[in-house]
Formats: C-alpha cells, structure tokens, sequence
C-alpha cells in the first residue's frame, strides 16, 4: 500500500496549477479568517433585545454600530480578493449568454453585502456581513476540495478508463445543475418579491438564503469527489486487471449517483423552509457546506475500504463499496 492523499500536491503538476491551487488556498485562509472575525464582532447584534433597560439598550446600540463597521472593513477584502475568482466566473459566463453556478454566488454576495453596508453607512436596518464571510469561506472550501479531487489523478490504462468515464457522467450532471440553478433564481426573486409586499423587513434575508441555497456546491463536487476516489483506489492499491477496473467504475457510478440525487433532496428539503423565512442566511450558508462534506465523505468510502484491506483483496474491496 502507498500513502496517498488528495492534499498532497501530485508530482508533475503544472506552474500555472500550482500557482492556482496556491491561490485558493490563501483566498480559502483569508476568507475563514475574515469569517471568524466577523462572526465575533457580530456577536453583541445576536444579544439585542427590545426588552433590555434603556441604558443598557442605548450602550449595545453603540457597540453594534462599531462593530458594523469594523465588520464591513474586514467583510471588503473578502468580497473583492477572496470572492474573486467568483465575479470573473460570472462576467465571462453571463457575457457568453450562460448561466453558471457562480451566478447564484455572485447573486448571493450582492444582494447580502449592499443592504450591509447601506444599514452600517445609515446606522438602519439588518446587516449580513457574518453570512457573506461565511458564505463565501464555505464556498472556497468546497471548491478548494474540488480542486484537489480534479488534480490528483494518475496515470495509465486504468485511470484512463476513469477519466473516459468522468466526461460521460460530467455532461449530465451539468445539465441538472444548470436548470436547477435557473429554477432557483427565479424562485429567489419571486419569493423575495412576495415577501417584500408582505413583510419588507423580511425579505432581503429570505431571498439571501434562497440564493445561497441555490449555489449546487455539492450537485459540483457529486462527481468530482467520486472520481478521485476512484483514482486514489488505483493509486494505493495493487495494479488493477480489467475486470477490476470494470466494477470500480460501476461502484463510482453508484457514489455519483448517490451524491447527485442526495444533493438534489437536501436543496428540495431545504428550500420550502428557507422561502417560508425558517432559515437564515448564515444557517443557508452551513447547510451549503455540510451538504459538501457529506458528498466528499460518501465519496470517499471507496478509498476508505479500499485501504482497510491487502492489496490482493482490492476485487473485494470494491465490490463492497
């Protein structure tokens, strides 16, 4: 068995990936630096209630309102450097006429930051920045993961089964993800309109959490992951014959399916509550990442049994998988 890990950087890695996997890595740091920060200075909003005496009411007031402040000075680099591979992922699809799922994202970071920083700016109204940070850190990871997963692939005949095999599942995994990312929109800004006749004051945080909940990180990552723990099985284990790699690639099959269709649920389940207002931005923002957790955890059953057993029991490793 050969140690193996999809955070290692594989060998014969490109400069220009490198750098790349580099770069994700400093924005994914920076912006869960940012959300730790913020998070704390958010926290005296989270204490506020009507039914505080007067002073001690009148003194929090203050302190939240610099602690809006301090936010949105930390919430700014995130939303520009951090977010960045984000807004140029947007413009160059919006600019061909498609919708990716770095619209949503983008969507989501706007209409979440603006109303912010116009409530900090006028000392008026509910501020998000603890959910952009989040937002944006929970999305990094999960993309930083992706990465991982797409650049730890080996070589030979058998990873090029499994690579044959990524193309033909990635093309209809992107369909669903794209109608599911148009539905979701227009959900969200129906939704927000409805809530904004109803109840003004609720509707900028429905409509930020339904176009979180509309970021398909994990329908992203269903494939993906399945796939490199398809290729970190070959990677550790001992050589592969044909059949073996034939049930390998049915029980990647299976994972995918698994992580696609499960996904599909989660934002099924989820959604109903967030339009209804059940669900915050920041708790939509958590539901995103554990939603991608758990795809990459399923995902990697396949290697976690594979590296339970000898390298002669690989055949049965994957059969159970």
């Amino acid at each position: 068995m050969r140690a193996f890990s999809i955070f290692s950087t594989p060998q014969g890695l490109s400069g220009s990936d490198r750098q790349k996997r580099r770069h994700m890595l400093a924005r994914m740091g920076l912006a869960w630096l940012g959300m730790m920060q913020v998070m704390m200075f958010a926290f005296p909003g989270y204490l506020r209630s009507e039914s505080m005496a007067p002073d001690n009411l009148a003194l929090l007031d203050q302190a939240i309102f610099i602690m809006n402040w301090i936010s949105l000075v930390l919430t700014v680099p995130v939303v520009l450097y951090c977010a960045w591979p984000v807004w140029g992922g947007a413009f160059s699809r919006l600019m061909q006429g498609r919708v990716s799922m770095d619209v949503p994202v983008a969507l989501g970071i706007i209409a979440a930051f603006i109303p912010s920083a116009y409530a900090t700016w006028f000392d008026n109204g509910e501020v998000y920045f603890d959910s952009v940070t989040m937002f944006v850190a929970f999305l990094l990871t999960a993309r930083y993961l992706e990465l991982c997963a797409r650049q730890a692939v080996g070589v030979g005949k058998a990873h090029r089964v499994i690579e044959e095999f990524r193309l033909a599942v990635t093309q209809r995994a992107n369909q669903l993800a794209f109608w599911f990312v148009v539905i979701q929109l227009a959900l969200a800004f129906l939704v927000g309109a409805v809530w904004y006749v109803y109840a003004p004051e609720h509707a900028v945080a429905v409509m930020v959490s339904l176009l979180v909940m509309s970021c398909p990180c994990a329908m992203a990552m269903a494939v993906p992951t399945a796939v490199a723990a398809a290729h970190a099985s070959l990677s550790a284990g001992a050589p592969a014959q044909d059949i073996d790699i034939v049930r390998l690639v049915q029980a990647t099959g299976r994972i995918s399916r698994q992580n696609l269709y499960a996904s599909v649920a989660w934002h099924l389940l989820m959604t109903p509550l967030a339009a209804l207002g059940f669900v915050a931005p920041w708790l939509a923002a958590i539901s995103m990442l554990l939603s991608s957790l758990a795809v990459a955890a399923n995902s990697w059953r396949l290697y976690r049994s594979q590296i339970r057993v000898s390298s002669g029991d690989w055949q049965s490793a994957v059969a159970r998988s």
